[in-house]
């Protein structure tokens, strides 16, 4: 699917995630897995001040997506 537009934009955003994440000293994984438990947890929010601390930069990430690459 990567060979249409949208798979394309799509794969994109995925990377520059993992990059920024591992410019941040995260595990990408860990940091993935961590954003796709912790996002549907917040889908009836009206108040968006949860995505602060999802960012891979802050400090309020948990201390398993800053474990190393095993």
């Amino acid at each position: 699917m990567i060979d249409t537009i949208n798979g394309a934009k799509a794969s994109a955003i995925i990377y520059s995630i993992a990059e920024t994440a591992k410019a941040n000293k995260l595990n990408p994984f860990r940091y993935f897995e961590y954003l796709l438990t912790e996002i549907p947890e917040h889908m009836d929010d009206k108040d968006l001040s949860f995505i602060e601390d999802l960012l891979p930069w802050s400090e309020n990430l948990p201390d398993i997506c800053r474990q190393k690459m095993e």
